[in-house]
């Protein structure tokens, strides 16, 4: 019987013992899709507890504590920082076969050095043990990140985003790159009129331009656009339930811009024209720079809406939907594509019905021009754990080219989750292991070693450019 989590944990063979501690484990990582906070890494934050490193912010964990029985005050509410985490450790034995157990003590082990088991017997001791570390300067956000060999991060802003907090981490000359992503999700959230002539008004200001029309409107965009590039960013990222694709004209889309400044509230199809719209010229803009574009779909957000006014977004309360994805997301790439105006673009499904679907759709749009220019993304929010990487991998396999994937992101707040990366790289070292095992694919390491250090790291570093 195997310890647990061991230096061989989830590797279930030897040729994946072999791939992951000979070409996996030791990799730098390149965080291209992560929701740290910029003014963090700027200030390099000293944490002042493991309740504000580990917990402030982490909905996976909220939601288990819930289902555990745990009231809000102890998730998002007035509870002191240890009763916070002392609440965590007694949820976390009964999270046994849930991800956030592995999560949980990979995280423990690695940057802290943690071996014990976290239950309400350990969880002072291992609160103080922590606590100690997080006060030296070897556990600041930015030596963190360095402990686990981070190379880039990519954290997602809005277009009226500053971007102060990444000018002062360049300024500092940090050699780790810490760059903007555009998330323009905001420019398309006509549903409440005032809300959105809030954004437009903003808009004007940083962007220092009138919008009248829909013209300066994508004018005014396009600015910030310019900005977010000479800051560094290459990438944008917008979170969808499906594309919203309908055919627009422009004179339409003017009409839809003044009931929109009047305060008016619009009919679907004039919301699905008008975010179609925008859609596809922020498309084109990164076409034009040769951005990658990444496209987060399916997620069913603010389910229960007493707790959504109670707490705002973000808090835990959103699940897979089960949207049509194929038909408007088809249209929209080949409307790029019918000028070759597609950008580099990563496709993400929430829900795993949907994996062969996006699998195939990525490869209706390779020309041949970029080496996996249309990326199967890795398994996302309910699926980066175990079950949901190795579908993602086998469909991604079975459909497509594995050797060319970019391998995995964080998508965390937290500093403590480059564990993952180390996750993914054992969950494919034992998939591919177990194929050599089986004599499906060759026992040659010189070949297939290579396929991995290419999945885990240079994959990613030759696609996003982020080193030219």
């Amino acid at each position: 019987m195997k310890a647990f989590m061991d230096e061989n944990f989830l590797l279930e063979n030897k040729a994946a013992e072999e791939l992951y501690h000979d070409y996996a484990r030791d990799l730098p990582i390149i965080d291209y899709h992560c929701h740290l906070q910029p003014s963090e890494i700027a200030a390099d934050r000293q944490f002042e507890n493991m309740t504000k490193i580990w917990l402030d912010g982490d909905h996976y964990k909220w939601r288990a504590m819930r289902a555990y029985g745990v009231d809000e005050r102890y998730c998002t509410g007035d509870a002191s920082d240890f009763e916070k985490f002392e609440k965590w450790a007694q949820t976390v034995p009964h999270t046994l076969r849930n991800p956030l157990y592995h999560w949980t003590h990979m995280e423990l082990q690695r940057p802290f050095g943690i071996k014990k088991l976290l239950n309400p017997k350990t969880a002072r001791e291992i609160y103080e043990e922590a606590n100690e570390l997080l006060n030296t300067d070897a556990f600041t956000a930015r030596n963190v990140m360095r402990s686990f060999k981070v190379e880039v991060v990519c954290t997602t802003d809005d277009p009226l985003d500053s971007l102060e907090h990444h000018q002062k981490v360049k300024d500092d000359g940090l050699e780790i790159k810490v760059l903007p992503t555009w998330r323009p999700d905001r420019a398309m959230m006509v549903d409440d009129p005032l809300l959105f002539n809030r954004f437009i008004d903003r808009l004007e200001k940083v962007s220092d331009c009138t919008i009248i029309s829909f013209k300066d409107f994508l004018q005014g965009l396009a600015a910030r656009h310019d900005y977010f590039h000479r800051m560094g960013c290459r990438l944008s990222d917008h979170g969808l339930e499906t594309i919203p694709f309908a055919e627009y004209t422009d004179k339409e889309l003017e009409g839809v811009f003044v009931r929109i400044r009047q305060g008016m509230m619009l009919s679907q199809e004039d919301k699905r024209k008008f975010r179609c719209a925008v859609l596809v010229h922020l498309a084109l803009m990164d076409h034009e720079k040769g951005w990658t574009q990444q496209f987060h779909l399916g997620a069913l957000r603010n389910n229960s809406t007493r707790m959504f006014k109670r707490l705002g977004p973000d808090k835990g309360y959103d699940s897979i939907g089960d949207f049509e994805l194929a038909r408007p997301l088809s249209r929209f790439l080949n409307k790029l594509d019918e000028d070759d105006r597609l950008a580099k673009t990563i496709l993400y499904n929430l829900n795993p019905r949907d994996n062969e679907l996006i699998a195939t759709m990525a490869g209706n749009f390779n020309d041949g021009s970029i080496r996996g220019k249309m990326q199967f993304g890795s398994g996302w929010w309910f699926l980066d754990q175990k079950d949901g990487m190795q579908k993602q991998i086998n469909a991604l396999s079975s459909l497509g080219l594995l050797s060319c994937f970019v391998g995995m992101l964080t998508d965390s707040r937290s500093f403590l989750s480059y564990p993952r990366h180390d996750y993914f790289r054992r969950i494919l070292c034992n998939l591919i292991g177990a194929d050599m095992e089986r004599g499906e694919i060759p026992h040659d390491m010189e070949l297939v070693g290579g396929m991995v250090k290419d999945i885990c790291y240079y994959n990613a570093k030759e696609y996003f450019g982020f080193f030219q």
